[in-house]
């Protein structure tokens, strides 16, 4: 088993059922806005109000590529852009698997109506459905698509039976 990159919208559930994922595989468990809050000494929300959104995204790439060279093994959730930046999508088919966590719009609409940590939901309701639409253009590119279940037991089950299947495909 190598890296697993979870990738997908806010509030798909990638590091809920990344916790699990992990705890499944037996693997350590990465939350890349946990690691860039660490590094930075600061909040996502800071981060953007104090240094923007350019100077995120960067970090975010550049501790993607710290901990996929620091660990040979892991799973890790990814912040909503990053499985949306081509590069870094490029960069993690080359180093694991990526899957992408999909969700409807009206769930991510559910997820995350209340959380006050997500710098990007000060947009309005159709800016974030047409950046929503931009980034599943590029999560689609993931190796696998894990559309979003009733539970997070549902999904990791799903994610644990396509890694079987793909890992006796390469036998």
């Amino acid at each position: 088993m190598k890296r697993i990159y979870l990738v997908g919208f806010m509030g798909s559930g990638k590091t809920t059922v990344g916790r699990l994922l992990a705890r499944k595989l037996k693997t350590p468990f990465v939350d890349l806005d946990e690691e860039i809050e660490i590094r930075e000494g600061l909040t996502i929300p800071q981060i953007f109000s104090l240094k923007g959104e350019d100077y995120f995204r960067k970090l975010e790439l550049e501790v993607l590529k710290d901990v996929t060279h620091s660990l040979p093994t892991f799973v890790i959730a990814t912040g909503g852009g990053l499985g949306a930046n081509p590069t870094a999508m490029e960069f993690m088919k080359k180093n694991g698997t990526v899957i992408w966590l999909d969700i409807d719009f009206e769930t991510f609409k559910r997820r995350t109506a209340k959380d006050p940590n997500r710098p990007l939901l000060q947009k309005s309701g159709e800016e974030l459905k047409k950046l929503f639409e931009e980034r599943k253009k590029v999560y689609s590119q993931a190796h696998i698509r894990i559309e979003s279940q009733k539970s997070v037991e549902k999904t990791v089950q799903k994610i644990l039976s396509f890694l079987q299947l793909t890992k006796r495909r390469h036998l």
